[in-house]
């Protein structure tokens, strides 16, 4: 049963809120403002950068809100049209970088500017990374400066995920040819609680909506779960419910049933 009191509802963006590289629709822009005018909090969680999350958040309406970027390797709160990044957690940039190339030599690696782009050894294609792209000179500028999160592209990508791991790093693998690394430990969950504590949100008045592998802590950690329908079985196993696909606009389902 879903409680009266303010719920936090924790979205995941890309195949949830929207198809990658493409705005939300109707159906999802208006079931999130019945959302937000019956009192609750929408927080954004996404695997993607502070920059690529921003354009999503105004897009919704979304202002006085939550952000957990990077799969949970920095926290925004955005006001007035502006933000604040609240806490934000760095990866060994180096060991990653230098593992990366040792095992996958010509693989690309873009290091996060949080709030503004990425600093890349190789320009990414068209659409594949939000933000500005700054190439440096050498590798060794992809770790000059703090990042809170790598992000590896090329065939075959998806081999660096156990050695990473291995390595006391979070590497979650998106796609065969791309993986995400962050600190160990971090997820959207560890996030969101802290997210949730800030906000005053009971622990049993907490929701998600996910569809992918960075979802799965999320998912466990919230009291009302839903998985989109498209999303892998194993992701579907661990929400409370399932929602539609994201051609049904499933997160438009699920976000307005809670005002049921």
């Amino acid at each position: 049963m879903i409680p009266a009191s303010p719920l936090l509802i924790a979205c995941d963006i890309d195949g949830t809120l929207v198809r990658t590289g493409h705005p939300a629709t109707m159906a999802v822009r208006e079931a999130a403002s019945a959302v937000l005018a019956a009192g609750h909090h929408i927080v954004l969680a996404t695997g993607r950068s502070l920059a690529g999350a921003l354009p999503v958040a105004r897009e919704l309406g979304l202002d006085d809100a939550w952000i957990v970027a990077s799969n949970g390797a920095a926290t925004a709160h955005v006001q007035g049209g502006g933000y604040e990044v609240i806490e934000r957690h760095d990866v060994d940039a180096e060991v990653t970088v230098r593992l990366a190339m040792a095992t996958q030599p010509g693989i690309r690696v873009a290091a996060e500017v949080v709030g503004a782009g990425y600093r890349v050894n190789l320009p990414f294609p068209e659409g594949e990374l939000n933000g500005e792209q700054r190439e440096v000179a050498g590798v060794e500028e992809l770790w000059a400066e703090p990042t809170p999160r790598l992000a590896l592209h090329g065939p075959g990508a998806y081999r660096l995920v156990h050695p990473l791991r291995m390595l006391r790093l979070t590497a979650i693998e998106t796609r065969s040819d791309w993986v995400d690394v962050t600190p160990h430990g971090l997820s959207k969950a560890t996030a969101l609680e802290k997210v949730r504590t800030e906000l005053g949100v009971e622990d049993h008045a907490t929701v998600a909506i996910g569809d992918g592998d960075n979802d799965l802590e999320m998912l466990g950690w919230a009291m009302t779960s839903w998985a989109m329908g498209h999303a892998p079985g194993h992701v579907q196993a661990i929400a409370t419910r399932v929602a539609g696909t994201i051609d049904d606009d499933g997160a438009a389902g699920a976000l307005r049933s809670l005002l049921a």
